[in-house]
This record gives C-alpha cells, sequence and structure tokens, in this order.
C-alpha cells in the first residue's frame, strides 16, 4: 500500500490543503492520503490556532472521497514533532511505503522543523507546488542540501518506491486558498460584523 501523509494544523483546512493531497494521490498513484491535524504546531502560536476539533471538522470538510483520511493520530500517539510521528508509523505498519507530502510553502521553511534532516533520510518526500512559493522552495536550505537526491516529477510515480532521501517537486495548476488569508477574513468579518 502506497500512503501520503499531509501533516498541517489545518487552522482551518481550505482548498489549496485539498489540491496538494489530490495532486500527490494522482500524481504518485497512491492508495491513501493520510491527513495528519496536529495537536499544536510547534512553529505557531498557540492563541492563534483553533480547538483540535474544530480542525478536524475543517479537514473532514476538505478531504473528498474514501481515499482520504483525516486523523488525530499525534494526539493519541503523543507525537509533537513530524519526525516522532513518521518513525511510530513506520514501526507499526513496516509493509506501507509513506510519503510524506507538502506544498512547496512548507518547503521554503522546512529547515526549521525539529528533525528535518533526520525526515528527509526517514521517508520520500513530496512538494506540491503552490502560489508564491516556487523560487523560495526550490532554494531552501533543505531543496539545496538534497538537490541530488531529487527526483525528476516525471519519474514521481516511482517515489513511494524510494530509497530516502528521495523528494520530488511537483508542478501543477496553482491553487491560491491559504490559511493565514481566511483567518485575516474571519477577523475582518468579526470586526465589521
Amino acid at each position: 500500500m502506497k500512503v501520503g501523509l499531509l501533516g498541517g494544523s489545518f487552522n482551518p483546512a481550505h482548498e489549496g490543503h485539498a489540491h496538494v493531497a489530490e495532486t500527490a494521490m494522482a500524481r504518485l498513484g497512491l492508495d491513501r492520503v493520510i491527513w495528519l491535524v496536529s495537536p499544536q504546531n510547534p512553529l505557531k502560536s498557540a492563541r492563534e490556532t483553533a480547538p483540535l476539533k474544530t480542525r478536524m471538522r475543517s479537514a473532514r470538510r476538505m478531504a473528498r472521497g474514501r481515499s482520504m483520511i483525516v486523523t488525530d493520530a499525534e494526539t493519541r500517539i503523543g507525537a509533537q514533532y513530524t519526525i516522532d510521528t513518521l518513525r511510530i508509523l513506520k514501526a507499526r505498519f513496516p509493509k506501507v511505503r509513506f510519503v510524506w507530502l507538502m506544498g512547496a510553502d512548507n518547503l521554503a521553511g522546512f529547515h526549521r522543523w525539529k528533525g528535518w534532516v533526520e525526515i528527509m533520510h526517514e521517508t520520500p518526500v513530496a512538494v506540491v507546488s503552490r502560489p508564491w512559493a516556487g523560487l523560495r522552495s526550490r532554494f531552501s536550505p533543505a531543496a539545496r542540501r538534497f538537490s541530488r537526491r531529487r527526483w525528476a516529477s516525471a519519474r514521481a510515480r516511482r517515489l513511494p518506491f524510494a530509497k530516502a532521501p528521495a523528494w520530488s517537486y511537483l508542478r501543477g495548476p496553482l491553487n491560491f486558498n491559504s490559511s493565514t488569508a481566511l483567518r485575516a477574513r474571519q477577523r475582518r468579518a468579526e470586526a465589521d460584523g
């Protein structure tokens, strides 16, 4: 089984997240995409993060189809960091071919994640193009450090079987939705209302 792991705060989930999940599923030939709703992103303010139940509902609305699974597994297994989540899942499901999924906007700041080098060595990574992140992501510390391990997008369908570190940048139509913009719009509406 080939499974994509899409982690995030989903604060709130939006069409851009769905676009990343659907693009990766189609381009990599994945059997499932698991949306891992984080208990609390260590790089984001807890004050600005909605409760987990709210974010789970938001992700369920965006995760379309039976192949998309939304879970709070990180909360249940007590993992705060992606590297811990990956190691636990790989140990529990040794026959599953996992691929970490992220938008290009996340690749731009990936070097700030705890254990980012270990994440790249733990499982293949698929990066889906996002608006305004192309250059920043492709010249990010992670992209530069692992430039020799980048797979051409034409070979991406084989990425789930690759020995990590291996990653691919998947270009496609861009989706301009973002959680930051949605929260700003909501704050403006509340102020006006």
